[in-house]
């Protein structure tokens, strides 16, 4: 099988798997339907402020594993016999996962804005990876307490932590997949902008909407 079929098929399967909406179904299982409460997003923040914590940690959890399961089978598939591809493997199949999950096709394509997948790309894609992009969420939100500067946060740190990692050898790839990894890489980022796009003008304007894990008393 050539590279091609191997990059279509990890987009296939990274889509199958993001297509399970953990907040849909868990919201279905709480008597709701996510979609028609709070913000309208089917995804962490939104089952968080309607739902309660829990409900946002079992989310937030649900959309991780499931791309890092989506991983791990197109590794067991390709990456055994392709060492050198198994970045660029793992790439194209958590951009398949986030388009799943952000266009699921039996929800009108309606979905999340793919952040929590993408922290479980960030798990499962190299170690080095965490502690960076977890401060890179954290610090933002924790200070501020909005989700989205965090998010647009972690993505600008992974796709920097990306490029400096890449070009100092680390993933042990020929630099036209190093590239074609960094091109996958900036249309995530440039995805997740257009995601919030409407979250950055209401940042703009001071208007957004703040998240706290745990209820103000």
């Amino acid at each position: 099988m050539n590279g091609f079929a191997q990059r279509i098929i990890c987009l296939i399967i990274g889509y199958i798997f993001g297509t399970v909406q953990t907040a849909y179904f868990y919201g279905k299982m709480k008597g709701i339907d996510i979609r028609k409460h709070g913000s309208g997003n089917a995804g962490t923040t939104n089952a968080l402020r309607v739902l309660g914590t829990k409900a946002g940690f079992i989310v937030l959890f649900g959309d991780m594993i499931k791309c890092i399961l989506a991983i791990l089978v197109t590794w067991l598939i390709f990456g055994r016999s392709n060492p050198e591809m198994t970045y660029l493997l793992k790439i194209y199949t958590a951009a398949g996962c986030v388009l799943g999950h952000d266009f699921p096709f039996y929800m009108n394509f309606k979905g999340g804005k793919g952040i929590a997948c993408t922290a479980g790309y960030i798990i499962a894609f190299h170690p080095s990876f965490i502690p960076f992009c977890f401060v890179a969420f954290m610090a933002p939100f924790l200070i501020t307490h909005y989700v989205s500067l965090g998010s647009m946060c972690i993505y600008a740190c992974f796709l920097v932590i990306m490029v400096i990692e890449g070009q100092l050898g680390v993933f042990h790839m020929p630099q036209s997949m190093l590239i074609e990894m960094y091109i996958v890489a900036f249309l995530m980022c440039a995805l997740a902008v257009w995601r919030h796009r409407e979250n950055l003008k209401r940042l703009a304007a001071g208007e957004e909407r703040k998240t706290y894990l745990f209820k103000k008393k």
